[in-house]
């Protein structure tokens, strides 16, 4: 067991600390893997973005922006990346498939340096279009990254360290963010002259995957299942378990390889259509969903006024909100160390059942504040319990167990409906947001709450345990339930049957099942 951790971590600290740096460094400034602006304030604030599009314009052509204008092209920016970001997921798929999981993680970093060039220069060049491009593009790999990192480390690590691995990115994602957040500060990187450095520096953690990243194997189970490259797959392995018996995991390989009925990668519409994985396919749907829209996106955009309200000094308000980096690396760690004892369905039920709980505490809070001064310092307390809840589980959760709940064939599909629903839920999120608030006030974080309590609900009725089991046991376990839930429809259309003819008796019920119907 030592050997076998020893090994996953070393994969795991090389080959996704770039990675999650990068997307945690994008978080920090605005898209925190498809959150709203609010975090963008608390690092760039937005006068600063809006008067260097207000001095460009004024150069150019002679007078300046309205505020609508500076308002709109400023929403652009924002949402831009989320475009991005569903762009890049669309494509996963292909990409994978031609240029493998690390291949497709090596191959796209270029879209980094070349969106953080942009960035990085635009205020020199006085171009606002670069910026919006360059974000753009960095929602594009976002996008992309997003699916096949946890697709990679899935695939690569040991079923009995899937879990632990799948969810060491949400510490990288932790420390990222309180590391932009402090280089964000204003005795740093948050004066105005600098904030096209703070931009591009997202190229320097790329550029250290770049020299590291292609020293390491692809994805063992790539090459067999769909390369049929046992000679790579085995020195792969080799050299990701160190010294462990690798001939069982490859005959667990070739058992799945066996099972399926191409090893060509299934098409978005074809996993649609297989009624085989349609309960898979529900549960993806639903957790990518429910990560959007539990309310983390509204926390980031209104953090700065809680605080404010709470009674916190404006000028101390920036050093507030990076202690909430801190609140997501413990989080991330307890969900780390934890998931391989309590289990993907306890954090997840556990995660979003605290921030649905949360999610309703504010709004309690937000109410009675004004007649009860203590209650601003509740609705702090809910705002860390939603970034605990959301870190621990639902965070990072759904992007492990997406590789779980499917086979090789079918994994690509199902991470590019999975991510396709999560950025477009943040873009919705994103732009529904502002006016629920206007309309409903302090009740708008009741429609988050009813989305929390709804999934977790869901996960604890539907998706059963997933760790420490192959990915062939978690197919059966589906298959299982799919034969089960077969055999009570059966026997309830046949009960309905009788008694519209006036058999309404289960005595004078006859069920035509032999005991090879029994599904274990």
């Amino acid at each position: 067991w030592k050997i076998t951790a020893l090994s996953s971590s070393r994969v795991l600290g090389l080959a996704s600390l770039n990675f999650l740096f990068t997307i945690s460094h994008r978080f920090s400034t605005g898209f925190r893997s498809g959150e709203l602006a609010g975090q963008l304030s608390t690092v760039i604030p937005w006068s600063y973005i809006k008067d260097f599009y207000n001095q460009t314009v004024v150069s150019r052509n002679g007078t300046g922006l309205s505020a609508e204008t500076l308002t709109l092209m400023y929403s652009l920016t924002v949402s831009v990346f989320a475009i991005g970001g569903l762009l890049g997921s669309l494509i996963v798929g292909v990409l994978v498939s031609r240029f493998g999981r690390k291949g497709t993680v090596v191959n796209t970093t270029v879209l980094v340096f070349l969106a953080g060039s942009l960035m990085g220069f635009s205020r020199m060049c006085g171009s606002p279009e670069m910026v919006i491009i360059g974000r753009f593009i960095t929602g594009i790999h976002s996008g992309i990254s997003l699916s096949v990192v946890p697709m990679y480390l899935g695939e690569i690590a040991p079923k009995n360290l899937r879990g632990f691995l799948g969810l060491v990115p949400s510490i990288f994602i932790g420390t990222g963010v309180f590391t932009a957040q402090i280089l964000g500060l204003h005795e740093l990187l948050g004066k105005e002259e600098y904030w096209p450095l703070f931009l591009s520096v997202v190229v320097v953690p790329t550029f250290i995957q770049l020299m590291l990243l292609p020293w390491f194997p692809e994805s063992p189970r790539y090459l067999l299942i769909e390369k049929n490259n046992v000679h790579a797959t085995i020195t792969a392995l080799k050299w990701y378990r160190a010294k462990c018996d690798i001939q069982a995991e490859i005959e667990e390989m070739q058992e799945e390889q066996r099972s399926l009925s191409s090893v060509e990668t299934l098409s978005v519409w074809k996993l649609l259509l297989d009624d085989s994985v349609r309960w898979q396919v529900l549960s993806v749907v639903v957790i990518n969903i429910g990560m959007q829209l539990s309310g983390i996106d509204a926390i980031w955009f209104y953090t700065n006024d809680i605080f404010e309200n709470a009674g916190i000094p404006a000028p101390e308000i920036q050093y507030t909100t990076a202690g909430t980096g801190v609140i997501e690396i413990i989080a991330g760690l307890v969900g780390c160390f934890t998931i391989e004892k309590l289990g993907r369905r306890h954090l997840m039920v556990g995660g979003f059942t605290m921030m649905g709980v949360c999610s309703s505490g504010i709004t309690l809070a937000l109410i009675l504040q004004t007649q009860i001064s203590f209650m601003r310092y509740i609705s702090v307390c809910c705002v860390v319990g939603i970034i605990a809840g959301f870190c621990i589980g639902p965070a990072g959760v759904p992007f492990l167990i997406t590789a779980e709940l499917f086979k090789q064939s079918h994994r690509p599909a199902a991470y590019i409906i999975g991510g396709s629903l999560n950025w477009l839920s943040n873009f919705t999120v994103g732009f529904v947001f502002p006016f629920l608030q206007m309309s409903a006030g302090s009740y708008c974080y009741l429609v988050f709450a009813a989305v929390c309590f709804a999934v977790a609900v869901y996960v604890y009725v539907v998706i059963p345990e997933t760790k420490n089991k192959t990915f062939m046991e978690i197919s059966r376990m589906f298959s299982r339930k799919e034969a089960v839930l077969e055999i009570q429809g059966l026997i309830h259309d046949q009960l309905k049957l009788q008694k519209m003819n006036g058999y309404g008796g289960l005595e004078h019920t006859s069920l035509e099942f032999d005991s090879s119907s029994s599904v274990p």
